[in-house]
């Protein structure tokens, strides 16, 4: 994992489109900022496992039912 250091107002850039901003760090929480373009899907951690979930349920399949 690479570690930053950012100060309030600075940022880090990811690729060619995504910029992700510190807004404010008040006690233990750091609020963010995030750019990115549209078609980039931007989700909390504990949301996007949720939805990962939700879809492996949602196939219904069962993998013993896919052949090798």
């Amino acid at each position: 994992m690479l570690v930053l250091t950012r100060k309030v107002n600075q940022s880090i850039v990811i690729g060619e489109g995504i910029e992700v901003v510190v807004l404010e760090v008040r006690g233990e929480q750091v609020r963010i900022g995030i750019k990115a373009p549209r078609d980039v899907a931007v989700h909390r951690k504990e949301i996007f496992e949720q939805i990962q979930q939700e879809n492996v349920s949602a196939s219904g399949t069962d993998m013993s039912d896919v052949p090798e």
